[in-house]
């Protein structure tokens, strides 16, 4: 009786092809920051005031 390829499995090659973790969400997130970077520290600053303003308008609310 002779196995046909498909049954036999992955080939070495394609087992060290697999075996590689696919790049993580913050990996890519870090190479989006670095390759667009004004718009990213603007988006930053934006998300920091707007968030201490929150909790600033907060603050004085419940004051």
């Amino acid at each position: 009786m002779s196995q046909d390829q498909s049954t036999l499995g992955p080939t070495p090659a394609e087992q060290s092809a697999s075996a590689e973790a696919p790049p993580s969400f913050v990996k890519l997130a870090m190479r989006n920051m670095v390759k667009k970077g004004g718009k990213s520290l603007f988006h930053f600053s934006l998300t920091v005031t707007a968030l201490l303003t929150l909790l600033v308008g907060l603050a004085y609310l419940t004051h």
